[in-house]
């Protein structure tokens, strides 16, 4: 028989970084879960993307256990990542705050693949640049 499902959590926390601290700490308490053994799974899970903020999705079961599943990093902390800019521009026609080159577009679409409804580069690419364009950053190349 199949666990039956209290609460579902979604939440971004920087990968490889998580701690009982707030906001992931009371999220996690006031669904019952272990907060000390998720941050360490969660740690684990995803030491290798160290650095960016990633998404999670927490499955919280009736008995206190729990399923968690990581997503990608989201396509605007790419692109800032890429340009090396803090935040984007609040005036994204008038004031640029930064450029990415067509290759890196490519390859922050190539991370996101799974996300997108691409079918080729150029389409990938458009999608990025779409999400470049509303901070202020220029694609160029």
């Amino acid at each position: 028989m199949a666990k039956k499902i209290t609460k579902k959590i979604k939440l971004q926390i920087t990968a490889a970084k998580a701690t009982p601290a707030p906001p992931l700490g009371p999220a996690l308490g006031q669904a019952g879960i272990n907060i000390g053994d998720f941050v360490t799974k969660f740690n684990a899970a995803t030491k290798d993307m160290a650095g960016d903020k990633v998404g999670v999705s927490i499955t919280v079961y009736e008995d206190r256990s729990y399923d968690f599943v990581v997503k990608t990093p989201p396509v605007t902390g790419l692109i800032l990542k890429a340009a090396g800019v803090e935040k984007g521009s609040g005036k994204n026609v008038s004031t640029k705050v930064g450029k990415i080159t067509r290759a890196q577009a490519l390859e922050i679409g190539k991370k996101k693949l799974a996300d997108l409804n691409a079918k080729d580069d150029d389409g990938i690419i458009n999608i990025v640049a779409g999400s470049a364009r509303s901070m202020g950053i220029e694609v160029v190349g």
